[in-house]
């Protein structure tokens, strides 16, 4: 297994919703609507991607000021790749290229102790979805 990164953000979408699918992520994620998938990708500005040959096989996929915080929204590698560092180099590749910021993700509950392990500390956190209001 030979595994590349690059950090392009003009990936297929079909690719990326076939990896989202594959890496459980698809299953908190809006996989059925290919706009807003796009839309997602389009705004992202920080992409770091591993692939199997043309295999997209990981994503990183943030939100970054790239001085004070970067949002790691989207973490995905394959099930099949899973537990072979993919996931620790793409962490690794987007804090590197995020500066000096913080790097901020809410974890999925089946990766709650995976963060951890590999050197995130737990902080705080709070959520306001769209269709919820200010009171």
């Amino acid at each position: 297994m030979n595994i590349t990164y690059k950090t392009i953000k003009d990936i297929p979408i079909d690719m990326v919703v076939a990896l989202y699918n594959a890496s459980t992520l698809g299953e908190r994620r809006p996989v059925d609507d290919i706009q807003r998938m796009r839309a997602m990708f389009q705004h992202a500005n920080l992409i770091v991607s591993a692939w199997d040959g043309d295999k997209l096989v990981g994503i990183a996929r943030s939100l970054s000021d790239f001085a004070f915080c970067t949002y790691l929204s989207d973490l995905a590698v394959d099930t099949a790749y899973q537990q072979k560092g993919i996931g620790k180099e793409l962490i690794r590749r987007t804090q590197s290229l995020g500066g000096k910021a913080t790097i901020y993700l809410f974890s999925a509950p089946a990766a709650v102790e995976y963060y951890p392990k590999i050197g995130f500390s737990q902080g705080d956190g709070f959520i306001l979805r769209p269709d919820e209001n200010l009171v």
